[in-house]
């Protein structure tokens, strides 16, 4: 019995290299209809700061359901332009959806948002039994 997968393709991984659009590392799944994101953890809550540029605060919508805090944004923007007798009608749609598994530690009744210079802020301030306990001297007796 041979435990070894042989490969016949000579230098696979430079033919794997090659054909990826990820030369420089680490964007292989980047899509660039989905804003990025970072996440952050305080001792008493966590933060979801959203980069997206150019939307506006009603643009966007934020859901809970079991645990799960889905963003999301859907816009439509028409332009018209009157040249002589004709119209031009240029059609924009742009839309994207993150989703967001919530720690059993997030106390869900408290989470606001605010949305400026194109980041939108979620604030997911943790329950009271989660956030840490003040240190307390013993004495010696």
């Amino acid at each position: 019995m041979n435990l070894i997968k042989r490969n016949t393709v000579p230098f696979p991984s430079i033919i794997d290299e090659l054909l990826k659009p990820d030369w420089l590392g680490g964007i292989q799944n980047f899509n660039t209809n989905v804003p990025a994101v970072n996440i952050k953890e305080t001792d008493t809550s966590f933060g979801i700061e959203l980069a997206a540029p150019g939307k506006k605060k009603e643009d966007f919508n934020i859901e809970i359901d079991h645990n799960v805090l889905t963003i999301s944004s859907e816009s439509k923007l028409e332009k018209e332009e009157s040249e002589g007798k004709y119209t031009r009608r240029e059609f924009s749609y742009s839309s994207f959806r993150r989703a967001f598994t919530l720690p059993e530690t997030v106390n869900t009744e408290n989470i606001n948002a605010t949305y400026e210079d194109g980041v939108l802020y979620v604030a997911l301030p943790k329950k009271e039994e989660a956030l840490p306990k003040p240190k307390r001297l013993i004495e010696i007796g």
